[in-house]
């Protein structure tokens, strides 16, 4: 985090915009093969929620005054600098000059503040509730100013743990409205939207104008291919450039085939399974015993190299273990005898009747491990297939099953996981404890950065102490990349599982 006791000037030397005179000319095509159903809503950043996914198609469009790109964990992108006041309630940020949006029209200030004010998305609560005012100063400069001191504004601001940094046309979307901003989005990202075809897929153009450097590649075809073993075939038979998110038995697959790849994400994701009727004494998950026993009986290491190649480290917490502040710890081991006994404890000496169990659509094989796993336990499931589209809206609005499991990938730090996640208050917590709440309240105003680890340890190893939820394992996703590719880029981008697409380079 940067500090916080002197005014801050971030004027880097790499920020200052590259002539595009003399760059190659965009060539070539690549296609990507999505895990999921591409959808219309992730053109819209207002309405992100708490997922890295819709990055991979907003970061292509759009641009952020603040975001992560090769090099940079938080670089000025369409903010060539910004400051923070030295009592960490102001932050200014200066626009580079002669920006543009994909229609032509100039990137000013206004829409800064449009984007900020229309911005509804998973971040939203929290950041409305700390900013007081966005202050246009002039058409190149902008103030956000802050009721009291928030450590992790930039967290929340500069990085994908929300989409509200990023910037869109204002005369355009009061023009069209939502609905058609949609159905065309304009934005002043590295790639201009050229058609999309629901359900199937999503072509865009370069945007030769991008202010960091003209794109290596013409075009990029998103398409969508939920299943996973039609997109390692489609890498196998060059029909897709880059396969994304392989399960494990696609991926194995594909290893030692010349002129393929295997190429592991480094993202901060990480699957648990929610316990969403702990707090109900009728339930029984509202004893301990009964969520602890879930935990001895995942075999997360199994779970691993059957799902991720051995890729995806076995989780403790559902902190991503990538994430500043994260709480260092092992996970608990697999232990079925253990599972038995703790059930038998808690009354359910021949297993319980679990009922449904939902799994984040897209990643089969994790999902029908921990289904098998607690079934082997006494933790008797129904799997049930969501489409994403509708896991995700049951997620946010509290209909899932009892059981479920989810992943979550988005940027941020532990505080901004606590927030969504643990907070009793969170978009997406089930409920939540005082003691817990009470310590996430304190150090949101904490500057200090090591009271503030010391604070959000305890918080997560009350979780754990609690067994609040079951981690399963940090993901990595596995992607299938073709001999057509020179430079995929994935990895480039900090804690993103996507390509930094204005890197890219494919053969002609």
């Amino acid at each position: 985090m940067m500090p916080r006791r002197v005014l801050l000037l971030f004027a880097l030397a790499c920020a200052a915009s590259p002539s595009l005179a003399g760059q190659p000319v965009p060539k070539g095509k690549v296609v990507q093969a999505w895990h999921v159903t591409i959808s219309p809503s992730w053109f819209d950043p207002s309405t992100a929620p708490p997922q890295i996914t819709p990055f991979g198609m907003l970061y292509a469009i759009h641009d952020a005054l603040v975001r992560p790109y090769p090099g940079h964990k938080m670089g000025p992108s369409l903010a060539e600098k910004w400051q923070e006041s030295p009592d960490g309630k102001t932050y200014e940020f200066t626009l580079r000059s002669g920006l543009k949006f994909h229609n032509g029209d100039a990137v000013t200030t206004e829409d800064v503040k449009f984007s900020f004010d229309r911005y509804k998305g998973s971040g939203a609560a929290a950041l409305h509730e700390h900013v007081e005012a966005v202050e246009i100063v002039d058409p190149r400069t902008v103030r956000f100013h802050l009721k009291e001191p928030w450590p992790d504004f930039m967290t929340f601001y500069g990085t994908t743990a929300s989409a509200a940094g990023i910037v869109v046309p204002k005369n355009y979307i009061e023009k069209v409205g939502d609905d058609g901003f949609k159905k065309h989005p304009i934005g002043a990202g590295p790639y201009k939207f050229v058609s999309s075809t629901p359900g199937i897929e999503v072509v865009l153009e370069a945007n030769t104008d991008y202010w960091r450097r003209m794109p290596n590649v013409r075009t990029l075809v998103m398409r969508s291919v939920p299943e996973a073993t039609t997109r390692a075939l489609m890498v196998k038979t060059g029909e897709a450039d880059i396969g994304i998110a392989l399960d494990g038995p696609d991926a194995q697959g594909l290893k030692g085939i010349p002129g393929l790849q295997i190429v592991a994400s480094k993202h901060a994701s990480i699957f648990w399974i929610e316990f969403a009727r702990q707090w109900d004494a009728k339930s029984p998950w509202h004893d301990q015993r009964v969520r602890l026993a879930a935990n001895y009986a995942l075999n997360r290491k199994e779970i691993n190299e059957a799902a991720c190649l051995g890729f995806c480290p076995p989780a403790g917490v559902i902190v991503p273990r990538v994430m500043d502040y994260a709480l260092q710890v092992e996970a608990l081991p697999y232990d079925l005898p253990k599972a038995k006994q703790l059930l038998a404890e808690a009354g359910f000496a021949k297993g319980f009747d679990a009922g449904e169990f939902a799994a984040i659509p897209g990643f089969p094989t994790v999902a029908d491990a921990v289904v098998n796993d607690l079934n082997a336990a006494g933790i008797r499931v129904r799997y049930r297939q969501m489409e994403r589209a509708a896991f995700y809206a049951n997620w946010q609005e509290k209909k899932l099953p009892g059981l479920y499991m989810v992943a979550a990938g988005n940027s941020g730090n532990a505080a901004s996981r606590v927030e969504a996640f643990i907070y009793s208050k969170g978009t997406y917590a089930n409920g939540g404890y005082p003691d817990i709440d009470e310590m996430f309240l304190a150090q949101a105003k904490e500057r200090d950065a090591a009271k503030r680890e010391a604070t959000l340890a305890k918080i997560q190893q009350l979780t754990i102490d609690r067994a609040m939820f079951a981690p399963v394992m940090d993901l990595r996703t596995l992607n299938g990349i073709g001999p057509r590719v020179i430079k995929h880029t994935i990895t480039d981008v900090w804690m993103s599982p996507f390509p930094s697409y204005e890197d890219m380079e494919v053969k002609d």
